[in-house]
């Protein structure tokens, strides 16, 4: 079956489709708050390419989810793809680029063999790759058992006040628990992985901590209460705490735990400093909690200061999945459907295809931990130049993932005529 049908995919690719479709997604502004523009463009090019049950609706005003479905002949798995439309601000990109052919964020030049522009990996190129996959089975005549469903949702990026908690995703998610939007039985989640597949994925929370002392003229120092001296004792133990953790254990494709500090403020007048701030972003193994893990963070913290006079507080900015941050998952390697598709890939593209872990966090835990869905990240792009002036995706890696995608649904999916 597969050499026969990668030929027969192969011949039916509209090179020209595929790339127009990531091109006209990359000229949408879908900055995060923006992401109407996204789904507008995306209502379009799904019903033009023959899916159904297209609906939209506002996770917040202004705000809508997309999702739809091609429904197969009945007796194959349900393959889920999802992404989210939203991309990160372009401050600066056109003062970086002027006068270059990429000064347009939106403008999606194609230069040596390179798409250019905000989103084109993170993560326009997902979407469209699992848009022109369907394309390429229905030019290849190819009709499927399975069903296979759409959800692009809005909010996962943090760049903007305000926003940045996945409400998108949880307004998805709750759809399907009600039962208005069936289960699937494996989702692909389609960030940039350089067409690797990660079944496993980092957690993180980010901690802000408000240190508070008592401020006092710089010539009686005794009579203050120094917030910056108590911030660098803080400091310390979190390195020590660092260390720890990372010495403890190490996952085979995430790798190792441990915290960074992220940003220190304090101080500003000739006197006792008596106000300090630090921030910190801590990352999580598959397997390990949340909410032990910020127990254990405040300990080291509290224990940290020995003047009884310094207060301290410590908040949890970046809910996701969980309230005080984003949850680590992990789908086993040895899945079928895992393997099955690092297989595929690796034959749409040499030297792709391999098993990694994601250095990042993103939605695989509303399905993976949330609702039990075998998931894995898997798309064209490489994180490494997303939310940068330097973002694209390679147009034959992206026409690989077409591909390999089109393979891969047929696979899974199952088909009704014999290839």
């Amino acid at each position: 079956m597969s050499a026969n049908l990668e030929a027969r995919l192969g011949a039916a690719l509209d090179r020209d489709d595929a790339i127009a479709l990531l091109r006209g997604a990359i000229g949408c502004d879908s900055i995060t708050g923006n992401e109407a523009n996204m789904v507008s463009f995306l209502v379009g090019q799904m019903r033009s390419r023959g899916v159904d049950d297209i609906e939209t609706a506002d996770f917040l005003p202004g705000r809508p989810n997309v999702w739809g479905e091609r429904r197969g002949t009945g007796g194959g798995p349900r393959l889920q793809f999802v992404g989210h439309t939203d991309t990160v601000h372009v401050d600066g990109w056109r003062e970086h680029w002027a006068g270059d052919a990429r000064e347009n964020p939106f403008g999606a030049p194609i230069i040596d063999g390179e798409i250019w522009g905000r989103g084109a990996g993170d993560l326009k190129a997902g979407i469209c790759t699992s848009l022109a996959a369907l394309s390429l089975l229905d030019r290849a005549g190819i009709r499927l058992k399975g069903d296979v469903a759409y959800a692009f949702v809005g909010d996962e990026e943090s760049g903007q006040p305000g926003t940045g908690v996945s409400a998108g995703i949880k307004h998805h998610l709750a759809r399907i628990e009600a039962g208005s939007i069936a289960r699937p039985d494996f989702c692909i989640y389609v960030e940039p992985t350089r067409l690797a597949v990660y079944p496993a994925q980092m957690g993180f929370f980010i901690a802000d901590i408000s240190i508070t002392g008592k401020s006092a003229y710089f010539g009686v120092p005794e009579l203050g209460h120094d917030a910056l001296k108590a911030s660098h004792a803080v400091m310390a133990a979190l390195w020590a705490h660092s260390d720890a953790i990372s010495a403890r254990a190490e996952h085979p494709l995430v790798g190792k735990g441990f915290l960074l500090i992220t940003t220190l403020a304090g101080g500003g007048f000739i006197a006792v400093p008596e106000a300090c701030t630090l921030s910190l972003i801590r990352k999580l193994l598959p397997g390990e909690s949340l909410d032990a893990a910020a127990v254990e963070l405040e300990a080291v913290i509290r224990g940290a200061v020995a003047d009884p006079a310094i207060t301290i507080k410590i908040a949890y900015p970046a809910g996701r999945d969980h309230a005080l941050g984003g949850s680590a998952t992990e789908t086993d390697p040895a899945h079928p459907a895992v393997q099955l598709l690092s297989d595929t890939v690796a034959e749409a593209m040499a030297g792709r295809g391999g098993i990694e872990g994601a250095p990042f966090w993103s939605e695989s835990p509303f399905f993976a931990n949330r609702l039990g869905v075998p998931t894995v990240y898997c798309a064209p792009g490489d994180i490494r130049n997303c939310h940068t002036f330097e973002e694209r995706v390679s147009v034959e890696e992206y026409l690989a993932g077409v591909v390999a995608f089109a393979s891969f649904i047929a696979r899974y999916c199952g088909v009704e005529d014999p290839l």
